[in-house]
């Protein structure tokens, strides 16, 4: 299928796997699937063999290899990506091809059904950790952790899932590229054939979705660079005069927070004192020019009416020294100034839940119209029609919040209350009873594993901040595309699969195929590549 497919046909396509060749190769079963599913430990895999994939320069796409062993099980499996040829004498690197071996968890209790649209899949067993085949710092294989990427054996019956990563580096020249997978074992070998279709433009370094998601453990470099890797901002950086340029430099990095506390959340209604404008004047020297700058002040405080001066009084001297003041809260008309005279409002962005959206939907217009941001947020399981990110909902509910539902809403950010909401063993530990109520949330508040069981130096990270990180490329498109002058169209489009909270789509492919629309038009747009690219030969 060549890139410059018809917008008609692409809209009606069932784009992502295709059935070319049998998967059952000298004894070892291997099926493709597209990054949106997912394959439990045991189970039919089905039978595709190769996969059609589209990307950006300067962006990431994913698929999944599964394994299954026969009734004599499988040995010394590994699994090794070649280069990938495009058909006009290019090629990508086979270096820029990152493997992780899927990490099951069990959930024991579903999390709550809320009764709408929206629900918990069950019971059962869930990849979600992801174990690097090779070290994200230094590329060299990793070994000497208690759970390891390959070679790994499999039980007779059991399957194992292969998350993989294509990096399309800046640059790489519009074209359709082929490669393979191949998947070796004592028993046997398979190869899984990949197409990649690269789009004639990059994607920007730094994200346009901006986003605050926390540590709250003492973070290494590596953490911090994992999030960044994955399209997130972390919710602060290290000696930041030292780490924040290069993290800018090297990873993307497009915003901090600037740290001070009043210590207002939930039930709590006071506030400390507000920090003098050179005490603010000092956070905001202690980072490179150019980073949009925040203040995380206050989480929560829907019911706290009377820290409404104190809320002014602490944006009056953010201002004063150029930071955005960020609440998890609601819009009301009473903060949509900061009384400075200045005419701007006491909360520069609002971050709110889905079912916060449609409550405050009225004041909505009127704080965009004062100049605050809307942001949104994700927690628990509050309603059963909005997006969870909890590791027994399906993957796409991350990736539409991220995207397109952003888009549909003008939402300009995420926030993630704690990434590493770690118990004593993390990695086999997903269940949460009575933590946050009697209730289930399985892998709330968990986006990373801690490194060291997989020998990695840092954290690892889960499908589900890769969803998310696929959901701000897929908010990247509707960006270049209002730049471009064709936003109209790009939000008609996206509407299809994600209209409002409550009637978003399910289907991978409808999600897909959409994508893939919005890629085609820039590709149109800004590309040079004739209309009549040769077809890959098949």
């Amino acid at each position: 299928m060549s890139i410059r497919t018809s917008l008609a046909a692409v809209t009606i396509a069932l784009v992502g796997l295709r059935c070319d060749a049998p998967a059952q190769v000298s004894g070892i079963r291997v099926s493709v699937i597209s990054s949106l599913q997912r394959l439990g430990p045991t189970g039919p895999i089905g039978d595709q063999m190769s996969i059609n994939l589209y990307a950006a320069q300067n962006a990431y796409q994913s698929f999944q290899v599964v394994v299954q062993s026969p009734p004599g099980g499988l040995s010394n499996v590994a699994l090794t990506a070649s280069d990938l040829a495009g058909a006009n004498g290019n090629s990508i690197e086979h270096q820029n091809i990152s493997l992780y071996r899927e990490y099951y968890v069990q959930v024991d209790q579903p999390s709550p059904d809320r009764g709408g649209p929206n629900y918990s899949l069950g019971v059962g067993w869930y990849p979600d950790p992801l174990i690097p085949f090779n070290d994200p710092l230094t590329a060299e294989p990793l070994s000497g952790g208690l759970y390891q990427g390959q070679p790994f054996n499999l039980a007779a019956g059991s399957n194992q899932a292969i998350w993989i990563d294509i990096y399309v580096p800046p640059g790489t020249p519009a074209d359709e590229y082929t490669g393979s997978i191949v998947v070796s074992s004592n028993q046997g070998n398979a190869t899984a054939t990949l197409n990649l279709a690269v789009w004639s433009f990059a994607l920007p370094s730094g994200p346009t979705l901006k986003s605050v998601f926390q540590y709250w453990t003492q973070t290494s470099s590596s953490a911090i660079e994992e999030l960044l890797r994955n399209k997130i901002m972390p919710q602060s950086v290290a000696d930041s005069a030292v780490s924040a340029p290069f993290l800018v430099q090297n990873f993307g990095l497009t915003m901090t927070t600037t740290g001070f506390w009043s210590g207002a959340a939930g039930n709590n209604c006071v506030m400390s004192p507000t920090p003098s404008v050179s005490q603010f004047l000092q956070a905001v020297s202690a980072n490179p020019a150019g980073l949009y700058l925040a203040n995380y002040t206050a989480d929560e405080i829907d019911s706290c009416t009377n820290l409404y001066p104190s809320i002014q009084a602490w944006a009056r001297n953010m201002h004063a020294a150029g930071i955005n003041n960020l609440v998890v809260m609601n819009p009301v008309l009473q903060l949509l100034d900061d009384g400075s005279g200045m005419g701007k409002p006491a909360v520069d962005i609002w971050v709110v839940l889905p079912s916060g959206y449609l409550e405050g939907a009225s004041v909505m217009p009127l704080a965009r119209a004062a100049g605050s941001q809307i942001w949104s947020y994700s927690t628990l399981s509050q309603d059963g029609y909005s997006p969870k990110w909890l590791i027994d909902f399906d993957p796409i509910n991350l990736r539409l919040q991220a995207g397109f539902l952003s888009e549909t809403f003008g939402l300009t950010g995420l926030l993630y209350w704690r990434v590493d909401g770690w118990n004593s063993d993390p990695w086999n530990l997903v269940n949460n009873e009575g933590v946050f109520g009697t209730n289930n949330y399985p892998g709330e508040g968990v986006l990373v594993y801690p490194g060291a069981p997989a020998g990695v130096n840092g954290v690892v990270p889960s499908m589900r901040l890769k969803q998310l990180r696929d959901g701000v490329q897929d908010y990247e498109l509707v960006e270049m595309l209002k730049r471009l002058g064709r936003g109209d169209f790009a939000l008609q489009a996206i509407k299809a699969v994600a209209p409002d909270w409550a009637n978003w789509t399910h289907d991978g492919n409808a999600l897909e195929a959409v994508r893939r629309q919005l890629g085609d038009e820039i590709h149109r747009l800004t590309g040079q590549v004739k209309a009549e690219t040769p077809r890959r030969p098949h």
